[in-house]
């Protein structure tokens, strides 16, 4: 189960490999050298709503900002089998992150919560965004009546989802975070001062020049390579979509505790 309440650093580490939030990750390294190739021929369902030009055509490029960022296996010639997120890498990403909440909390901001993987992170952001509208901030409606090819671009919980045949749909897609900051363009309203997501929704926030911050899993380089183009803020290396959403309760609390709004 859980831990209960706030974890130290050292527990929450033992947390995240012992739920395989990070350690030995479901994903297996085949997959994850698969979307990094896909990515460098310019899949655009890899890119996640960034426009990477012809930056990361080289896929043992993207294999080491991985290596680098996520703590994924360096050797290109290991192929199949177990692959790896560095727990350490992981927490450090989420104190990156506390630090840009907790400049959102003293100033106020206008903040956007949304997610592409909504059975595994909808309660992280939900709690998060909770927090802080506590701290005095805005945080952000969308338009309603706002549809993509996929479905129609909800909020639930304070969240941005999208919802295709009365079910929250699971996208890579930067589409629906396009379709809510054109919206928001159009009626004369302020966009956000920080979008706090994942997937396209996060990419493609950055991309229009939003402060943007975000979770990824191993398979999923594109925010990675965008955050060490200063394109997105953070980027937390996580599987986003374990056994329960429980196992990240921890996570969430750390989180939040470190950015000074539990």
């Amino acid at each position: 189960m859980p831990i209960p309440g706030t974890p130290s650093r050292a527990e929450l580490v033992e947390h995240l490999v012992r739920t395989r939030i990070a350690g030995d990750v479901a994903t297996p390294r085949e997959n994850n050298l698969s979307h990094y190739r896909k990515l460098a021929n310019g899949d655009r369902n890899f890119w996640l709503g960034l426009e990477l030009g012809d930056r990361w055509t080289d896929e043992q490029d993207v294999l080491a900002v991985m290596a680098e960022r996520v703590g994924v296996n360096d050797d290109p010639e290991y192929r199949y089998g177990q692959d790896t997120i560095d727990p350490d890498l992981t927490v450090a990403g989420l104190e990156r992150m506390a630090g840009r909440l907790r400049k959102a909390a003293d100033g106020g901001q206008r903040v956007l919560f949304a997610t592409g993987h909504p059975g595994g992170l909808l309660d992280v952001h939900r709690a998060t965004a909770a927090a802080l509208r506590t701290a005095g901030c805005d945080i952000v409606v969308i338009p309603d009546g706002l549809r993509t090819d996929e479905g129609y671009v909800m909020q639930f919980a304070d969240v941005a989802m999208l919802e295709h045949g009365a079910t929250l749909w699971h996208t890579h897609s930067g589409e629906p975070m396009k379709a809510i900051l054109t919206a928001l363009e159009r009626h004369g309203s302020p966009l956000p001062d920080l979008v706090v997501a994942d997937h396209g929704w996060a990419g493609y926030a950055g991309q229009h020049g939003v402060d943007s911050v975000g979770y990824a899993d191993s398979n999923d380089p594109a925010l990675f390579l965008a955050e060490s183009e200063g394109t997105v803020q953070v980027t937390v290396p996580l599987d986003d979509h374990v056994v329960s959403p429980r196992y990240y309760d921890p996570m969430t609390a750390y989180l939040l505790a470190e950015a000074g709004l539990a």
